[in-house]
């Protein structure tokens, strides 16, 4: 088994810490979760902050860190939705991740030399959680092997009417990821198994994908339709369900309590770095 490259965990242990130093984080006291899954964030609910800067700065270094750090991108796409009118609770909880990022800040994703090149991915989608646009967040996870190579956390563009939906523009987000992974594979002469399996934990998104018939509910998602079913018929992917206790995605799509958060990073392979 095999960690990432040692220069990069010493530069992204280095940039973490110099993260809570900068923002006088070092004397608080860590925390399990990104998030505090108990409070709901509101563009108008609080104070404005009197340098909106200030905020935006440490947003824009965060969002750095989610290239290595997949455990707090929900966290970061979320923060970033407030970066016009930042207010306090916004800032404090932009605080409450780097309290989160200070237990572990070598934490990091754990890399396989196994020989077999398996590809799966997981996409899932939250309940219309935010009360100021009520559009879902998407979020899918693409593994080789067991270590995850590419990650999204998204905010939908457009307000989709019903989970299924939603769902299902999960589904062909993680789609057209892995349609560019499997061309990069092919460049590298990796070889690839098909079909690549996707595990959704929406039975109806699962069966709109396999039914050749459209239907009125599905009329306005056509496109998506299409694609999705095209890669499907050419054996690229192939689409399971999964239960959501097994939704590797939930960590991209909501805020969770730190007990399924550390578990969930435990069966991504993220864990701590050894000493080096």
């Amino acid at each position: 088994m095999l960690y990432k490259d040692d220069g990069v965990l010493i530069c992204q242990r280095k940039f973490t810490m110099d993260l809570l130093r900068e923002y006088d984080c070092l004397a608080y006291s860590p925390i399990s979760s990104p998030l505090d899954s108990t409070i709901k964030l509101s563009k108008d609910e609080g104070t404005l902050l009197p340098d909106p800067g200030y905020y935006r700065k440490l947003v824009g270094k965060l969002n750095f860190l989610t290239n290595t750090r997949l455990d707090i991108s929900y966290s970061v796409q979320h923060l970033s939705q407030f970066m016009q009118a930042p207010r306090e609770p916004h800032l404090k909880a932009a605080v409450h991740v780097l309290r989160y990022l200070k237990k572990d800040p070598t934490l990091g994703i754990f890399l396989s030399n196994d020989p077999r090149y398996n590809v799966n991915a997981y996409c899932d989608s939250d309940w219309a959680a935010c009360p100021d646009s009520r559009k879902y967040v998407s979020g899918y996870i693409v593994l080789l092997g067991d270590s995850p190579i590419s990650w999204k956390s998204k905010k939908q563009t457009t307000v989709s009417l019903s989970s299924d939906e939603a769902e299902y523009r999960s589904i062909r987000k993680v789609v057209g990821e892995l349609v560019w992974i499997r061309r990069l594979l092919e460049e590298l002469t990796v070889i690839c198994a098909d079909p690549i399996t996707v595990f959704c934990d929406s039975q109806a998104a699962v069966h709109i994908a396999r039914n050749p018939v459209f239907h009125e509910r599905t009329k306005h998602i056509e496109v998506d339709c299409h694609f999705v079913r095209d890669k499907i018929q050419e054996t690229l992917i192939e689409l399971q369900h999964v239960s959501t206790s097994a939704q590797l995605a939930d960590i991209l799509t909501k805020d969770l309590t730190g007990v399924k958060h550390s578990d969930l990073l435990s069966k991504l392979a993220v864990t701590s770095s050894p000493p080096t």
